[in-house]
């Protein structure tokens, strides 16, 4: 059977090497079965493998297909809720803990690169966060704060720094972050099941799990066309989860995102943005942006919604926050315009343990950036094996309900009113 296509993305249309994956066919046994070929999956398949554990990845489309293959890129320390609201809720210790496994998610992602040879994951160094307003030595105090507490590389850009790099009148300054980086997450991805499967671990693509039987020691996964039994299964879906397991299903909330690709114009481009490093809009409704196709092109992203059907023209949407940052880019021309579900919890921390023995969940990564799919693949693995417990750091961010059709109004009505808020924060830096 011929794997589903990719959607229309930049990264689908760079993609490295052609190689797809068989659908699972027949009665399979694995010490290990792992729903979802996102990058937290992969992460914790090779693992896995390479621990001499018998793996089997079941994705229901392409590896990657989902909001791992279409996202940003970006990747840095950090979490999509503050370390202030993490510490209120598990105490100072635990925060920092946390906040060092995601310094630690960086580094896998980034060792991986490097040790595997992902030279098309296009690696570029430094994300920097931005403010679109005069923070009064805030911003500042906690450059100094994180460098002090973590040892962050991250250096304070004042507004004529800012706006030398990024020439738009709507910034006031800056973080640059020179240890995080961005880079083509699909390239990745699939540079991590192609290792995989090279140490033996069994990857199936067109394999959706239809259902799954998890209350024995052997818990038994089927598909259309195949029955795997494993010691452990690992759900980590995002936000594309079926309602094989209803606890997930019923723990995040699937929210929307777009991005957008510009056509080829780099003098164009290099009037606006003059860094190779990723822009990451501060504000809690905001955009990021990058360079991509040796800085020829911007891919931009932003807005978030609720709803699963993407608008009746993505580009037209986001073209008009590009040029309102950038009014010099008016005659840029969006060359392409995609969309994707991510997988949102309450409590906006990934969702990462246990549910019962033998059956593990590892999801709720949007807003994040692609640091917590690697720690997260990673603590889960560890689990398995029983190298660690890593893992019940995130337990005080469990499998909460997401409170089902109020949840989707509650999420879409706090993000306008983010977006007001911020509109008025601008306003009163003018």
């Amino acid at each position: 059977m011929t794997a589903p296509a990719y959607i229309d993305t930049y990264y689908s249309r760079t993609l490295a090497t052609p190689e797809t994956y068989p659908a699972a066919t027949g009665r399979i046994e694995a010490d290990v079965c792992i729903v979802g070929g996102g990058l937290a999956g992969l992460t914790a398949a090779l693992k896995l493998a390479r621990s001499g554990r018998k793996v089997v990845l079941l994705e229901a489309q392409r590896i990657g297909w989902g909001a791992s293959g279409r996202n940003g890129g970006f990747v840095s320390a950090g979490y999509a809720t503050g370390f202030s609201s993490i510490a209120r809720r598990v105490g100072e210790d635990r925060a920092k803990a946390l906040f060092r496994l995601s310094m630690e998610g960086v580094e896998i992602v980034r060792r991986a690169i490097q040790e595997l040879g992902i030279t098309d994951a296009g690696l570029v160094p430094g994300i920097a966060k931005a403010l679109r307003y005069d923070s009064r030595d805030a911003l500042q105090a906690s450059c100094e704060s994180q460098q002090r507490n973590f040892g962050l590389k991250l250096r304070y850009l004042s507004r004529d720094e800012v706006r030398s790099l990024f020439v738009s009148p709507k910034y006031h300054e800056a973080i640059l972050d020179e240890d995080a980086f961005h880079f083509h997450p699909l390239n990745y991805g699939r540079a991590l099941a192609r290792e995989a499967a090279r140490l033996g671990a069994a990857i199936h693509e067109n394999s959706a799990v239809i259902s799954a039987d998890l209350d024995t020691p052997h818990k038994i996964v089927r598909t259309k066309d195949a029955e795997v039994r494993a010691g452990h299964v690992v759900f980590a879906t995002g936000g594309y989860t079926g309602a094989v397991l209803p606890a997930l299903r019923r723990a995040f909330l699937p929210i929307a995102t777009y991005v957008l690709l510009t056509e080829q114009a780099p003098e164009l481009v290099q009037s606006a943005i003059r860094t190779r490093a990723a822009i990451l809009d501060d504000r809690r409704a905001g955009d990021y942006y990058r360079l991509v196709d040796g800085g020829s092109r911007i891919l931009w992203g932003g807005r978030i919604t609720t709803r699963t059907t993407d608008p009746r023209d993505i580009a037209a949407l986001l073209r008009r926050e590009m040029v309102a940052t950038y009014p010099q880019l008016a005659d840029l021309k969006v060359e392409a315009a995609w969309s994707g579900l991510m997988a949102y919890a309450r409590h906006l921390m990934p969702q990462i343990g246990q549910w019962k023995p033998g059956v593990w969940y590892c999801t709720a990564f949007g807003g994040h950036g692609m640091n917590t799919t690697a720690i997260g693949g990673t603590v889960i693995a560890e689990g398995i094996a029983g190298e660690s417990d890593r893992y019940r750091l995130f337990e005080p961010f469990g499998l909460l309900w997401n409170g089902g059709i109020l949840g989707r109004v509650a999420a879409q009505l706090t993000y306008w009113s983010y977006q007001a808020a911020d509109a008025a924060r601008e306003f009163r830096s003018r």
